[in-house]
Formats: structure tokens, sequence, C-alpha cells
């Protein structure tokens, strides 16, 4: 009898731990589940109403902010979107100061720029094709320049470099180097590269050159350059900053002598419309640049089609 009670109460205890621990694995998964599910949830970020459904640009006029104005009518998702002007320095510190709060940011890009060095970005897809595709940035001249200032015309038309020789001048410019400085370091380590600008010409002694330029931090280093090469030529060189259509204007007037900042064919599109036969196109002097919308790489989308209007 003694026995038969033990044996039973041994399985009743037996049946009481497996019901318990059946118990505790339904609540695991239970909260498991249900954390799975937040999770899924989190991924759901309304980008747009966490930034006031605005695109953050550059200054008013400049193509890649026309073609992000154009994106909000091309795309019916950014129904409600407004892009909103600055200035190419106040987009960078808007980027940056998101970036260090790991807050979501689009701004209007282009490449190359030391943003791309500096931070982990990446260009949102654009299924419609509104930004173009790749584009080159161009050395225009006045007309006239050949014949008057042939060595000057030379140097220019051979100027050529790539995208990881101007955002290395960019970069240390970003860093709190003065632009003249950053410039002349580079020449400095890249003499062969400027020995074959400066290729079949002879030095001249103090004739006056202009080169315009736009303030984007691309135009500022490029130009910088070249205005320190054709000094070491002997000119007397003088750069200019303007905004984009005064800029075309200048040059194809002749109030200015040259620029290197044409970006074709979509940044610049309207002005070389306006423009282009007063100009002598030299050509590029950079391949492969890019226009776009931009955001850091931890905002979890990859197209502008992911974005929602405006509620």
């Amino acid at each position: 009898m003694f026995k038969l009670q033990w044996k039973h109460l041994g399985l009743a205890l037996a049946l009481m731990l497996t019901l318990l621990i059946a118990a505790c694995g339904s609540e695991e998964e239970g909260s498991s589940s249900s954390a799975e599910g937040n999770d899924e949830g989190s991924e759901e970020v309304n980008y747009g109403e966490e930034l006031g459904y605005e695109i953050t640009g550059i200054e008013p006029g400049a193509g890649v902010v026309a073609a992000a104005e154009e994106t909000t009518e091309t795309y019916e998702n950014l129904e409600g979107w407004e892009v909103v002007t600055s200035s190419s320095g106040a987009m960078a510190t808007a980027l940056g100061e998101a970036i260090d709060n790991e807050e979501p940011i689009i701004v209007t890009g282009w490449s190359p720029h030391w943003k791309f060095q500096k931070y982990d970005l990446k260009y949102l897809e654009d299924p419609e094709g509104v930004f173009g595709e790749a584009e080159t940035i161009n050395t225009m001249v006045r007309q006239g320049l050949q014949d008057e200032k042939p060595e000057a015309y030379k140097i220019l038309d051979q100027f050529q470099w790539e995208s990881a020789d101007i955002e290395s001048v960019m970069l240390e410019v970003s860093n709190g180097t003065a632009v003249e400085e950053a410039a002349a370091a580079w020449i400095e380590e890249n003499s062969d590269k400027v020995a074959e600008w400066t290729d079949g010409t002879e030095a001249v002694d103090g004739t006056e050159i202009e080169l315009a330029y736009v303030e984007w931090d691309t135009e500022l280093a490029s130009t910088n350059v070249i205005g320190q090469v054709l000094e070491a030529q002997g000119f007397d060189v003088t750069i200019t900053p303007l905004d984009n259509a005064v800029m075309w204007q200048a040059v194809a007037e002749g109030q200015a002598d040259a620029m290197v900042a044409a970006w074709l064919p979509g940044t610049h599109a309207s002005q070389f419309e306006t423009y282009g036969e007063d100009v002598e196109d030299l050509g590029p002097n950079l391949e492969g640049a890019k226009i776009g919308l931009v955001v850091p790489a931890y905002m979890d989308i990859e197209s502008i089609e992911d974005l929602t209007p405006a509620e």
C-alpha cells in the first residue's frame, strides 16, 4: 500500500513537471513571436513623417535641385514633399548633424564630393530616371581665347583628372585645410599629372586670366588647382565665384575667360541650352560624375519609390 501511494505520487509529480515545462515553452514562444512582431513593426519607419516631407537641397537654380523638384512631380508617392533650398555648405552641415545623431535625412547629392569619403552614404534608386545617367564635368572657355591666350587655352584643354584626385583635395578642405594649401599640396604630390596639363606650353609674363566657378566644393577644388597651375606658368589669375547662370553668362559674354565647372548633360542642361552656342566646349575634365537623392546608409530605404506621400 505504501509503495503504491508513492508510485501514484511520483506519476502525479511527473505530470505536473511536464505541464510546467510545456507552459514555460509556450510563454517563451509567445514572447519570441511578440518580439519578432515588434521588430517587424519597428522596420516600418515613415521617414517622410520624421522629415516633415522635406528634402534638404542646395542653391536655388542648381541642376540637382531642379531634378529633385521634378521628382516630387514625377513620383506619385512624393506628393506633398518639398525641396528646401539652402547652400552646399548648409546641406553638408545638416547631413553631418543628422549622421552624428543617427537621424534620417535626404539631401540633394552629387559625386565627386568629400561627403562620400567621410560618411557611409548611398544614392536612392531612381527608377523613373529623373536624375539621368552618369555625367561629365566639362571645361568651357570664351570664344577667341585660343587666339588671344593660346598657352592658357592649351593648359585648360589638357586639364583632366579623376574623382579620387578631386575628392582628396575636397576632403582636406573639409577637414579644415585652406583650399589654397590643399590645392598646392595636391599639385606637389602629382607633378607628373600636372606636367601632362602643361605639356607643350611656354611660360608667360603676367598675362591676365579670369576663371569663373560656382561655389560647390567640387568647383572650389578644381578651380583652385587649375588656377595655381596657370599661375606657375606665369599667368595673373583671378578666380570669381558666381551663381550657376551668371557663371555661364560671364564666359559666354567674355567677362570671364573660362570655367572648369560645367556638369553635363543634366545638371547644367538649361544653362547649356541658353549659352552653349556662345562658349567653346573643351570636353570633360572629369568623367563619372553623378547626381541624385542621397541618404545615410543606416536608413532602411533603397529607392525613391519607398517613400510615402504626405498625409
